[in-house]
């Protein structure tokens, strides 16, 4: 197994686990931007402790850091920080596997942004997979009382959440591909521990200018759920570890697209953990988006 299939399906791994702590703190602890700000406050000091204790162990000064690679880390943070709010916002509004599935519309995202940034051609049968992703994001859409409309299934908060977390979180992975190839280096990890350094302690600091202005009382809060969120930044900087590592040896669509593990491994978290009911519709979307995520690294 090469080896950014491996670091993809950690991620997806730790990724899952991160998303069931900010589930928990999003329901009733944290507002929707505090829990998002807890991600990148509690995992900005792990981040910053690996990058230097890794340059200190590797005998490396600290790389020459382009104007290029801080406006991808800018960009890419600030995708990351809006795609992130808005899964902590489904959660409000649907179940923790149906919000991590329209999340998953990323990696048909990424691969269009791709297209329009880097020029990567989508053949005929990846496209035919993107519309199969679709259908199914129409089937998990159906708003809860199900008026089977399809304006309301189109035009309901919890689909635009989702869609829009996808499309954030294309964008970010873009972005955070270009700063791991803005660093002069043969070296991939070094490469990530430099780039999630740089990305945590922006968003970080960004985060609590925001916050500070607009939800006075939430940074106090953060710091009151720290026994909890601190686990959250742990498996928040692990998985971004893992993502970055792979960014930096492979597309970040088909990196993402290996990650869709995480839609199972939300699924079972959901049952097992929430004791939350999964209706057939719901599996009938999660299906047919997740066969569109295989048939867009089969076919694409």
């Amino acid at each position: 197994m090469e080896a950014w299939i491996f670091l993809s399906i950690a991620a997806a791994a730790f990724q899952t686990l991160r998303f069931m702590l900010q589930k928990s703190l999003s329901m009733g602890t944290l507002s929707s931007g505090g829990a998002t700000f807890a991600r990148f406050a509690y995992s900005a000091p792990f981040a910053a402790t690996v990058a230097a204790g890794y340059l200190i162990w590797s005998g490396v000064g600290v790389p020459d850091l382009s104007g290029r690679f801080w406006l991808f880390v800018l960009s890419g943070g600030l995708a990351q920080i809006l795609a992130t709010w808005c899964v902590v916002a489904i959660f409000v509004q649907r179940n923790f596997a149906v919000g991590i599935t329209f999340k998953k519309t990323e990696v048909i995202q990424t691969a269009l942004v791709g297209l329009l940034v880097l020029g990567d051609r989508i053949s005929m049968a990846g496209f035919s997979a993107i519309l199969v992703g679709l259908v199914g994001v129409l089937v998990l859409s159906d708003p809860p009382e199900g008026s089977g409309k399809w304006s309301s299934r189109l035009m309901n908060r919890a689909a635009g959440l989702g869609v829009l977390s996808g499309a954030f979180f294309a964008v970010s992975a873009v972005g955070y591909r270009g700063a791991t190839l803005e660093i002069a280096s043969n070296d991939a990890f070094l490469r990530a521990v430099v780039s999630i350094a740089a990305v945590t302690a922006s968003q970080t600091i960004g985060m609590s200018l925001w916050l500070r202005w607009r939800e006075q009382g939430q940074l106090g809060r953060v710091w009151a759920a720290r026994r909890q969120a601190v686990w959250m930044g742990v498996t928040s900087m692990l998985g971004s570890l893992c993502w970055f590592t792979a960014f930096a040896l492979q597309n970040a669509a088909y990196v993402f697209a290996v990650g869709q593990i995480e839609v199972i491994l939300s699924l079972l978290a959901s049952v097992l953990f929430f004791r939350e009911k999964i209706t057939a519709r719901e599996l009938s979307g999660i299906g047919l988006l997740s066969a569109s995520i295989l048939l867009l690294i089969v076919l694409g």
